[in-house]
This record gives structure tokens, sequence and C-alpha cells, in this order.
């Protein structure tokens, strides 16, 4: 998915297709490209997510623009969330920290457990929401959950863009981890230096996406799969 997302994002980005064209049909990439119509399909939600198509009921895919600017999750950019989320999820953790429950811990370990074992990114993607809903319900102040549940969908979206194109789960369970570990200590500090951590990570992995690192000329031909 990652090298069909990458082939056509560069065909656009060349002027191969110039925004207000319509892509070729999904038959049609699928054939050129020799991959199946799951991973282009994959790849095209990858090309909305960052805005560079739209899809249009019973007519296609459709260029919007030749850059990469702010992803967009479901109602939110990308650049919104992320400002949101320092604010919020870290004097979370660090609230958290202090206020959390043996139930809680109980709570965060089982779902934490459960992510390191997950192998279907579907259902991790669903799991990562719930963690950061449960720190927030750790830090005892429902105000903190009522945000966290509004963003939710979106954070989902933003997850599962990530794992799709960087392969983000080890990782990011093991920042969980830290996140964890600074809870079970009672570290106020610790844990919003892990929270911390993490949101740089998701920043920088995103801001790597948006502004990919151009090191090797391009190769002839499509992606094989």
């Amino acid at each position: 998915m990652e090298a069909v997302f990458g082939h056509l994002r560069n065909a656009i980005e060349r002027g191969e297709y110039a925004v207000g064209d319509k892509l070729p049909s999904e038959a049609e990439l699928c054939r050129t490209l020799e991959v199946s119509r799951p991973v282009l399909r994959e790849a095209l939600r990858a090309l909305q997510a960052v805005g560079l198509t739209a899809s249009k009921t019973g007519k296609g895919t459709f260029v919007l623009a030749n850059t990469v600017d702010d992803p967009t999750f479901g109602d939110y950019a990308a650049s919104h969330l992320l400002e949101v989320r320092r604010h919020i999820e870290i004097p979370v953790a660090g609230y958290a920290a202090l206020r959390r429950t043996p139930e809680d811990l109980d709570h965060l370990a089982h779902l934490l457990d459960r992510m390191e074992r997950e192998t279907d990114t579907t259902a991790w993607v669903a799991m990562d929401s719930l963690f950061h809903l449960a720190l927030a319900e750790a830090a005892q102040n429902p105000v903190f959950r009522r945000i966290i549940e509004e963003i939710r969908d979106a954070l989902a979206r933003q997850s599962a863009f990530l794992n799709e194109l960087c392969g983000r789960r080890d990782q990011s369970n093991c920042e969980h981890r830290a996140i964890l570990e600074a809870l079970v200590d009672g570290s106020e500090q610790d844990a919003m230096a892990a929270m911390s951590h993490h949101l740089q990570v998701v920043e920088s992995t995103l801001t790597d996406i948006v502004r990919p690192r151009r090191t090797d000329s391009p190769t002839e031909g499509g992606p094989q799969a």
C-alpha cells in the first residue's frame, strides 16, 4: 500500500494528474500497478487523508491539490489535533499519575496487554483510542474525558493512517508502556514526559509523510505486489 500511495502521490506532485483531473478507474489502476483492489483502495484513502484527492460517489476520484498541506482526519486537521493534544493529553497524563485508582491501572494494563498481542490493525486502532480515553478517565476530570471523546474518531483515523503508512504499532506500544509505567509509579513528571514524547513522535511521523525526504531518484515503472 505504501508503494502504491507513493507512486500515485508522486504522479500527482509531478503533474501527471493535474488539479481537477479524474484518476483512472480502480480497475485500470489495479491493472497498471499490478496490485489488488483492497491495496489500491487503502492507498486511495490515504491520498484523500492527506488532501490530495476527493472521491465522488458514482463519478470516481479527483485531484484536489498537487502538494500535501495538512492531512484531515474526520472533522479535524492534523495540525489542530496536535495542538490540542499537547495542551490536553500531557496534563491528563500528569493528573492520571496522581489520581489513578487500582481499577484504572488494571484497565489500562489489560488494554495495553491486548494491544501488544494484537496483529489486526483495525482492532489495534480501536484499542489505541480506548487507551487514550481510559487515561482521561484516570485523570478523574469529566471535562478531559469529554474532550477526548469528542476527538476520539479523529484520533482513530489518524492512528490507522500512521499504521498503514509507517507501521507505528510496535513503537506506539512501547510509548504507551512508558506512560503506564509512570502511572504505576505515581510520577506526574514522568507521565507528562512520556506523553510528550509520544506526541512528539506522532508529530514527526506526520511531518515525514507531509514532507518526505527525497534521497533516491525515481524508479521506472509502477509498484509490484
